[in-house]
């Protein structure tokens, strides 16, 4: 029997998710299970793709949908709906149940990385799904952080006023982006912050993963901060989906 499964978002081509499960399927014999990377222009549109493939079983979510999504769901599981965001979709039974991997992909790969000690302070670049997952993430960790977007939202700084105050970044040892700046096919872009405040002392996690190494954590690596890219963080959140549609 068919088992379908996919990725949703506005531009998707650049995603890893399909070569990932394709071999994943391969290598566990599971001849009759498809992973394909599907665009919506708009998230109603996801009515349409349900509708219209009854043996999808799964879906992953990615920007910009990860919030979206959640008024299309019949449910959500506790951590998607603490985290406020979905990456993950279980389709049983016409039903259509939301997860979030996210959050603890990042807590796994970043406990890894960075050094967490008492005094640790990060900024959150962005305040969309993948930054709420982090800031849960963080919570998770005791570790106090900043989150800078656009339109200054409740609790959170703009970028003018992270750029206006070197102590931000200055007192921050840990600085990751959740935003798509930088990634296939807008590799030119990067978040506008001062890059002349990082140092050797900062870790520095891009959450893109394609490119490899975005502008972003050029700009780290020159100033002699340690940087990371989410390739890592793609490999555990697709096992933790996996996890989810398989039991």
């Amino acid at each position: 029997m068919e088992k379908r499964f996919g990725l949703i978002g506005l531009t998707v081509s650049h995603s890893f998710s399909k070569t990932y499960f394709d071999e994943k399927f391969f290598r566990d014999g599971l001849r009759d299970y498809h992973y394909d990377l599907i665009e919506l222009k708009d998230i109603s549109e996801i009515k349409k793709l349900i509708a219209d493939t009854p043996d999808l079983c799964g879906l992953n979510v990615t920007v910009p949908y990860k919030e979206k999504v959640m008024a299309y769901l019949d449910e959500l599981s506790e951590d998607a709906k603490k985290i406020g965001a979905v990456n993950v979709i279980k389709i049983k039974d016409g039903k259509l149940k939301g997860y979030n991997t996210d959050s603890d992909a990042f807590l796994e790969t970043v406990s890894r990385w960075f050094p967490n000690q008492p005094g640790s302070k990060a900024l959150i670049l962005g305040s969309g799904g993948s930054s709420k997952a982090v800031q849960q993430a963080f919570r998770n960790l005791n570790i106090p952080f900043t989150v800078v977007s656009r339109s200054k939202k409740k609790g959170e700084i703009t970028f003018d006023q992270l750029n206006n105050n070197p102590s931000h970044i200055k007192e921050a040892n840990l600085i990751v982006n959740t935003t798509p700046l930088g990634m296939v096919p807008n590799t030119t872009e990067f978040p506008p912050i001062d890059y002349n405040q990082l140092t050797n002392q900062h870790y520095v996690y891009d959450l893109i993963y394609n490119p490899a190494r975005t502008i972003f954590l050029q700009k780290a690596e020159i100033h002699g901060s340690v940087f990371k890219n989410g390739l890592e963080m793609l490999h555990v959140q697709a096992e933790k989906a996996w996890e989810i549609w398989s039991r």
